[in-house]
């Protein structure tokens, strides 16, 4: 599968050839645990080639304002190995699967044959989570109507989207192979159904690191009604270093659950113990060689830092009134729209994946009355984001990705009732931002919205256009495990060219 970069770590950000040595020999202390051979403080002071004098060497530089190294430290900022329209990541993820029948796709012949049962041969092989695929078609619940000067069409729910709709890229040909939730919350995360394959986030960090030093590289928020169905492996590292999985944030009370100090312990005692852990986890690592153990010291120093930084990030309090309102955010009440304004803040701080996880879309029932609600939640918070983002210069650079793990239904769900099934068949998402080609509808559906007929895009192909907008190309960012050479994509995974600017 082509070289597994950057097993061997790329240069930090302001490298140059000065440093490509010390990058190199100590990679190898990071990445050799698949080396029989065990590291003893011996071998390292003799035969690694990297020596107490680089180690010296790579301590200066990064006094001088150069990253650390990846052997010091896992997330220290890396370059691609292209040049990347993209530096960061926001993914908005709707998961319980938004309807796009009535939110992006309108399709008026649904609306026409509403009441009456789908053609047969459109159901051939066809398989649901719950209903009867001949039940009868359900229309659009909401009216649509165009906007911008790129005349994409909106449901009537998504005013505020309206107003940026000449930002964003709507695609409307997604397809996925899941159609219960786990696992199509899994596989949109992960590339993969099963359990234990990184993150998209993890993904990213791996090969990029992060540019903040004092917050987490990955950070998630989940908001709604519940957590995502396929829980914390939607934020998972899998078989990566456990440093480079996601760490959740919370909006009120301490931001990370465990930061602060328990009663009696003070800042004296804090630093012996932390000195002496720190000690002990030197000692192991250079006898063993575990990258677990460069992570463990690593979480320890960054917790130690989130202690000032994490809780000045999520005080709203002195953020503008224009900007609080165009949020719809207040401060000290949780809320979606608290979490987008966060969410901003932690990317201009250097974080390099924001994900947040809206789980309230699961309307096999109410569709008309929840999927009102569920808009009003989020709508203006995520357009807040779109506009916020390019008044600060930061869109262009800024990688926003919106969307849910598969679509519904143009079949009724009961009796009569307006709901929607799971459907891995279509479904619709928009990004912004980083490379993408801005005021555009990619993809196209059938009449009845059932089936992708035109541009369709597989979850592996997104993943390798928003790996590509970073700078990599998706079959070469491998990791070996197990004795071949894994990545996000698997096997599969097409860039969209038509979504790139």
């Amino acid at each position: 599968m082509g070289n597994a970069w950057p097993r061997t770590p790329s240069l930090p950000v302001g490298g140059g050839s000065a440093r490509r040595s010390t990058v190199a020999g100590q990679s190898r202390l990071l990445h050799s645990h698949g080396d029989p051979r065990q590291i003893t403080r011996r071998w390292f002071l003799e035969e690694c080639g990297v020596g107490l004098g680089v180690m010296a060497l790579g301590h200066l530089l990064r006094n001088q304002g150069y990253a650390a190294d990846a052997a010091l430290n896992p997330m220290a900022p890396k370059l691609p190995p292209a040049a990347p329209k993209a530096k960061r990541v926001l993914f908005l993820f709707m998961t319980g699967a938004p309807s796009h029948l009535d939110l992006f796709d309108h399709r008026p012949q649904l609306a026409r044959f509403d009441g009456t049962l789908p053609p047969a041969n459109l159901l051939e092989g066809y398989r649901t989570a719950f209903i009867k695929p001949n039940s009868k078609l359900l229309g659009p619940r909401f009216r649509f109507a165009r906007h911008g000067q790129c005349g994409t069409e909106l449901s009537e729910l998504l005013p505020h989207l309206a107003g940026v709709i000449d930002e964003i890229a709507v695609v409307k040909g997604m397809v996925t192979e899941a159609f219960n939730h786990a696992p199509g919350q899994v596989m949109m995360c992960t590339g993969a159904q099963i359990l234990g394959r990184p993150s998209l986030g993890a993904w990213v960090c791996y090969g990029l690191g992060s540019e903040s030093q004092d917050l987490p590289g990955f950070v998630v928020f989940s908001t709604g009604r519940a957590g995502p169905s396929g829980g914390d492996s939607n934020w998972g590292s899998g078989f990566l270093p456990t440093v480079y999985q996601g760490v959740q944030f919370r909006t009120s009370g301490d931001p990370v659950l465990y930061v602060s100090n328990p009663r009696g312990i003070d800042d004296a005692v804090q630093r012996d113990s932390y000195d002496l852990v720190r000690k002990l986890n030197q000692i192991q690592l250079e006898t063993i060689g575990d990258p677990e153990i460069a992570t463990r010291i690593n979480s320890f120093e960054m917790a130690s830092r989130m202690q000032l930084s994490a809780p000045e990030v999520i005080d709203l309090s002195h953020e503008p009134q224009h900007i609080l309102e165009m949020y719809g955010a207040q401060p000290g009440q949780p809320s979606f729209a608290n979490t987008c304004l966060l969410a901003r803040r932690l990317l201009e701080r250097g974080v390099r994946f924001v994900q947040i996880i809206h789980e309230s879309w699961d309307q096999h029932r109410d569709l008309a009355r929840d999927l009102r609600k569920n808009c009003k939640d989020t709508d203006q918070a995520c357009a807040a984001l779109v506009k916020d983002l390019k008044q600060r210069g930061m869109l262009e650079d800024t990688l926003v990705v919106w969307g849910g793990e598969f679509g519904r239904t143009p079949m009724v769900q009961g009796n009569g009732t307006d709901g929607r099934d799971h459907h891995p068949n279509a479904f619709t998402m928009w990004l912004a931002g980083g490379g993408i080609k801005p005021g555009i509808t990619y993809g196209e559906t059938d009449e009845l919205g059932f089936q992708v007929v035109k541009d369709r895009v597989h979850v592996h192909d997104l993943h390798a256009t928003i790996l590509h907008l970073l700078g990599f190309d998706h079959t070469k960012l491998t990791y070996r495990f197990q004795g071949r050479d894994f990545r996000l994509t698997d096997v599969s995974g097409e860039i969209i060219q038509g979504l790139l600017a």
